[in-house]
């Protein structure tokens, strides 16, 4: 065979995989995939391990002050379903105690997905199963610190190898599912229950296999709960997430200083750090949107109060009050 033969059937092969590529972009996921998506996502529907012991004088604590924080910002029609919070007292590691409001709940997380992310990544990090770079360092520090979108989109496909691109033949779909479900899965064996972790923090959209993976009306995206989050959180101050070290690994890049200057939407003046004493020390993660504020935060208080606080609130993005008058009246109330 000459070389112009040759380089025929090269471009021949290439048009006929351009045809395959582009009719597999404009076909709707099948029923065979699209149930494996479910029987992978009901992986996180094991019966839950409680990190902590219910406690009826915080659920009061908290119950109270949801109500009365109703009542204060009822002019915007600020409602139980808006809500959700969980509290934890770490003052004896030993015996965590809880109380929540709704804390089964599920919610769209947006940024504070990110804090399971960062565990995802150091556990894969201690087994081996990803390699450590100062790109990667980069990464975690912007997805955390920063909270940058863009930063988090790629330490999720670092984590599960399944990144974008174009859409995919039925059999590589489910290998692709499979993967990007890898969180999901290392979540739901450690009993963490009624959550979805395992879309990207978009900013306009997604397209090719994101937007596929994301179902049919965001069917598919990411959900959290209070007590879920409230749970990781503990776990990594108490240096029980992956590891002790790992632990406080991720508490370095979760440190706030709410002193500076304070300004909107930032994480070490806004959310919760608005409520905190002064001297107070905090470590958080918050998330925002237009329709939603978040905030995940443990608190150390001169006094020698230690608590995890988790709020979710939806409905009311842009009332910047609302998070921090909750925490405000937990602190009045809870028992120095």
């Amino acid at each position: 065979m000459n070389e112009k033969m040759r380089t025929q059937r090269r471009r021949d092969a290439e048009v006929e995989r351009e045809k395959q590529i582009l009719s597999f972009s404009f076909s709707p996921p099948t029923s065979a995939s699209l149930g494996l998506c479910v029987l992978l996502l009901c992986l996180a529907l094991v019966p839950s391990t409680k990190a902590q012991s219910p406690d009826d004088g915080l659920k009061k604590i908290v119950n109270d002050a949801v109500a009365q924080t109703i009542d204060q910002f009822k002019d915007q029609k600020l409602k139980e379903s808006d809500l959700a919070v969980t509290l934890i007292d770490l003052r004896d590691p030993n015996q965590p105690r809880s109380g929540s409001f709704r804390g089964d709940a599920g919610f769209y997380p947006a940024s504070v997905v990110k804090l399971f992310y960062l565990t995802a990544a150091h556990r894969w990090l201690e087994d081996g199963r990803l390699k450590d770079s100062d790109e990667l360092r980069r990464g975690l520090r912007d997805m955390i610190v920063d909270s940058t979108n863009d930063a988090t989109n790629w330490i999720l496909e670092a984590v599960t190898d399944a990144g974008n691109g174009p859409l995919l033949d039925e059999a590589e779909w489910a290998k692709w599912v499979e993967k990007r479900n890898a969180i999901n899965r290392y979540f739901a064996s450690m009993g963490y229950t009624g959550i979805n972790t395992c879309q990207k923090t978009f900013i306009e959209g997604p397209y090719g296999r994101d937007k596929l993976f994301l179902g049919q009306g965001g069917s598919n995206r990411n959900k959290l709960t209070t007590d879920a989050t409230a749970r990781l959180l503990s776990e990594i101050v108490l240096g029980k997430a992956v590891s002790a070290d790992r632990s406080k690994q991720m508490m370095e890049l979760l440190k706030r200083d709410p002193t500076t200057k304070p300004s909107t939407d930032n994480q070490n003046t806004d959310f919760t750090a608005r409520a905190l004493p002064k001297d107070a020390k905090l470590w958080c993660k918050s998330g925002w949107t237009s329709t939603a504020r978040h905030d995940a935060a443990y608190v150390e208080l001169p006094d020698g109060r230690k608590f995890v606080l988790v709020t979710f609130t939806v409905n009311h993005g842009r009332e910047r009050e609302i998070l921090p008058t909750i925490a405000r009246k937990i602190i009045a109330a809870l028992p120095a």
